[in-house]
């Protein structure tokens, strides 16, 4: 049997009813900021990502599905391709192949999609994984440095979790500053790191020399008291990235949103400067960030683009929906049908297939039945699907034009007339989902 590749997994009903409930939810608080949808390409060109998430970390050295495009004339040089690891890079290659400075005010974009990276699968981390995110890009000119941008996205991310009923989350930020203050932060770290890291993990003993900031990343535990007497970036920032951050913290303050600062949170892309953030939650144990992002100022110009200042978050869906489920039954999260259409009888499939669409076209989620079936065994099929209402189109049913609805939950059956079937029905759900919530 062919069974789907180790890291990859098939996401069924009743499950991805919450999957498709966040993304609504999603779309509907990211209207309320004003971001519009942008779709970029599953795969780009390998040095997108080397550019921008840069070389030397752990995603672009060791998790990237890369191949070698074959070149379709022997004159041409095959191309290097990569499944999207991450879909920041991808959205500011869009920004500025279609230059989309020329629209005004600030480019505030978001996604959903599936991205790739070959790490060790484990619990709510998979080698193809869903991700929610956006990103808001522009020129200075048009306000994207301002740290209001940063407390903006902060504040959309608040009201996301919220309306989905998450709870115990913690917002932990730093700011990892700017190519101005960073070059003395990393000397600093490499000469704290001199006459420990032989006692680190491999992993850090690469990172002290190519890029000492992600020795943060580091989640031995061997490691961990080392890591604790290594300097902070806080103590290196320059004035105008100490009053930046100052400025975002002061707005969150005046919005109610909480936080707690974490001056060891770097994020693991390069492209970060400044406001870095994530969100944890309780229930996911020691891997629990289920969302994460921050600013990233220089990295248009790095791709070959103009300056245009951005921040942005990406939202680990996979994990987001554990956080969901997280005290809840997956049934209880899920909707079941409405009502079930049962036939009762030798030729009644018809009758009941044009009541089925005629409650349909009402927007009433409709289950039908078969007329082979017996009324017990179609009361038993809709109450095994979570059905409350049972709608019988037997002769006599369609003959008068009154139909008879049985209720599981109390066991009372009614006749309704056939113009009125919708709204009974509607308003017999809505007592249900107000009982159940």
């Amino acid at each position: 049997m062919v069974k789907a590749v180790r890291g990859t997994r098939d996401l069924l009903p009743p499950e991805t009813e919450i999957w498709n409930r966040v993304e609504q939810s999603a779309r509907e608080v990211f209207a309320l900021y004003n971001f519009s949808e942008i779709r970029t390409p599953i795969f780009e060109d390998t040095q997108l990502f080397a550019r921008g998430v840069g070389e030397a970390t752990d995603i672009v050295s060791k998790e990237m599905y890369t191949w070698e495009d074959r070149a379709r004339a022997q004159s041409e040089k095959a191309q290097s391709l990569t499944l999207r690891p991450e879909n920041t890079a991808g959205v500011v290659r869009a920004y500025i192949e279609h230059k989309l400075w020329d629209r005004p005010g600030l480019q505030k974009l978001y996604y959903m999609g599936p991205q790739f990276r070959r790490e060790r699968p484990q619990k709510g981390r998979y080698r193809q994984f869903y991700q929610i995110g956006a990103e808001v890009i522009g020129p200075p000119a048009a306000g994207s440095e301002s740290p209001a941008r940063d407390a903006e996205v902060l504040e959309m991310l608040v009201m996301l979790l919220n309306r989905l009923s998450i709870k115990d989350w913690t917002l932990q930020l730093n700011s990892v500053g700017s190519p101005n203050s960073r070059p003395a932060y990393n000397e600093a770290l490499r000469n704290a790191l001199r006459g420990v890291v032989q006692g680190m993990c491999v992993d850090c003993q690469r990172r002290a020399v190519t890029n000492p900031l992600r020795v943060f990343d580091c989640k031995v535990p061997e490691d961990q008291p080392i890591i604790d007497t290594l300097p902070r970036i806080s103590g290196f920032l320059d004035d105008a990235d100490r009053r930046h951050f100052e400025e975002v913290q002061k707005i969150l303050r005046a919005t109610a949103v909480p936080f707690v600062i974490n001056d060891r949170l770097v994020r693991g892309l390069d492209y970060y400067t400044r406001t870095a953030f994530e969100f944890t939650q309780g229930s996911l144990g020691a891997q629990n960030a289920i969302l994460g992002g921050g600013r990233y100022d220089g990295l248009s110009e790095a791709l070959g683009g103009p300056r245009a200042p951005g921040i942005g978050f990406a939202i680990g869906e996979d994990r987001f929906v554990m956080a969901i489920e997280a005290g809840h039954k997956i049934a209880s999260l899920a909707s079941a049908p409405q009502a079930y259409i049962a036939p009762l009888g030798e030729g009644m499939n018809v009758p009941a297939s044009k009541l089925a669409w005629d409650l349909r076209a009402q927007g009433i989620r409709v289950e039908l039945g078969d007329e082979t079936f017996r009324l017990k065994k179609s009361f038993e099929t809709a109450e095994k699907l979570g059905i409350t209402n049972v709608v019988i189109v037997g002769e006599n049913e369609v003959a008068s034009g009154e139909f008879a609805v049985k209720d599981l939950k109390s066991g009372e059956q009614q006749n309704v007339a056939r113009a009125q079937l919708g709204e009974r029905i509607s308003a017999s759900a809505a007592r249900g989902h107000a009982n159940n919530s």
